[in-house]
């Protein structure tokens, strides 16, 4: 062979294989598109607790204005803002000398009266004898023991004006009525207060217990009372025991309760309020503060989709399901308006039996093709309780 035809059949070869490259890259272009793998799950009813939350507000079992009872200057300030306090302690020394006065004043009386009263019991004794002998008359006996009398109620009322001293003077110190938390004290050592004054000394928070408020649409309250056929109060003894997370995300230890709704509904809001009860023992929750209360719910035998299945199209929620021939629909669902973490409780659009897919939804058109990966229930529920 010589060189020239060598030439030649090379160069037939080359055209050749080029032609079968194109070949394939258009066979690759204008082919039958890739089916892509998508996560998938057959749904079936579950059970679990819906935990609906709501920011709320702290106050104590009793926000107690603390009052001066007397006139006069603070001498002495015993607590200092945020302290806890028990239930007769000293908050505040007045200063107010005339009630100190009035008692020994008052004392000062009582054994002036008590001399009177002596003197009066010793006129009657030696007057009796008189009479029984018909020395002197009935009257002066009848006069010496009215004398005795006198002087016996001279006695109780200055008693009495002692006592009233003796309050008056304890109204001085100023002490707390309740267990509690002191909160902010406008007045310092010097300040003259009296029963008039405007501001109270202090006020001190009871913190036994404590109420969160927070409030519920309408929608949400007429669940409590759905197929009950019971009054709103008795249903509302029915809920369960709520929590309360702490501003740290953290949960209190101590369970709480429903216990009253606002029977007026706020025509501004289209809410009520709502006020929870938290027992709180070792006083770590102050009044003021926020948190979020906890209600839960228990659901059986209800379909619950994980909320990253779904997608929002003009304030709608749709799934997207699978059919048997491997192409998708998207399915309008309605939900309940509480949620179980991440997830959704459906209430219309799917039913038991139903292939959701798990991922992707939202670029997913109905009709697309997809190969579907079912997968492991328990693995897609790990996270609901």
């Amino acid at each position: 062979m010589n060189k020239q035809s060598f030439l030649s059949i090379l160069a037939v070869a080359v055209m050749i294989a080029s032609c079968g490259n194109k070949n394939d890259k258009s066979a690759q272009a204008g082919g039958a598109p890739q089916i892509k793998d998508y996560k998938t799950l057959i749904l079936e009813p579950k059970s679990a607790t819906l935990n609906t939350d709501f920011p709320a507000s702290i106050q104590g079992q009793q926000n107690i204005e603390i009052r001066p009872r007397v006139e006069g200057y603070i001498e002495k300030i015993f607590v200092d803002e945020g302290a806890v306090v028990k239930a007769g302690q000293s908050l505040f020394k007045i200063n107010a000398p005339e009630y100190e006065q009035e008692v020994r004043t008052a004392t000062a009386s009582i054994k002036s009266a008590q001399a009177n009263l002596s003197s009066a019991k010793l006129a009657v004794n030696k007057v009796k004898p008189l009479v029984e002998k018909g020395i002197i008359s009935k009257y002066d006996l009848e006069s010496a023991q009215y004398t005795y009398e006198s002087a016996l109620a001279t006695l109780a009322q200055a008693n009495a004006s002692l006592v009233n001293a003796k309050v008056n003077l304890g109204y001085t110190t100023v002490t707390s009525p309740v267990n509690g938390v002191v909160g902010s004290i406008p007045f310092r050592l010097g300040s003259l207060v009296s029963s008039n004054t405007t501001e109270p000394l202090t006020t001190v928070a009871s913190i036994g217990n404590v109420y969160a408020y927070f409030a519920l649409n309408e929608k949400m309250l007429l669940t409590f009372t759905e197929n009950t056929g019971t009054s709103l109060s008795q249903a509302i003894k029915k809920i369960p025991a709520v929590s309360l997370l702490l501003a740290d995300g953290s949960t209190y230890g101590e369970k709480g309760y429903v216990e009253t709704v606002n029977g007026l509904i706020n025509t501004e809001t289209g809410s009520v309020n709502i006020r929870a009860r938290f027992p709180n023992p070792k006083g770590i929750i102050r009044s003021g503060s926020s948190a979020t209360v906890r209600i839960p719910k228990e659901v059986k035998d209800v379909i619950i989709v994980p909320q990253s299945a779904t997608f929002e199209l003009q304030d709608k929620i749709f799934a997207v399901t699978v059919g048997k021939d491997g192409k998708t629909k998207n399915a309008n669902i309605t939900v309940l308006e509480n949620t179980a973490g991440n997830y959704y409780v459906v209430t219309s659009g799917l039913k038991p039996g139903d292939q959701i897919v798990l991922e992707g939804v939202a670029s997913l058109k109905d009709g697309s093709e997809i190969k579907p990966q079912n997968q492991n229930a328990e693995t897609v529920y790990a996270d609901l309780k």
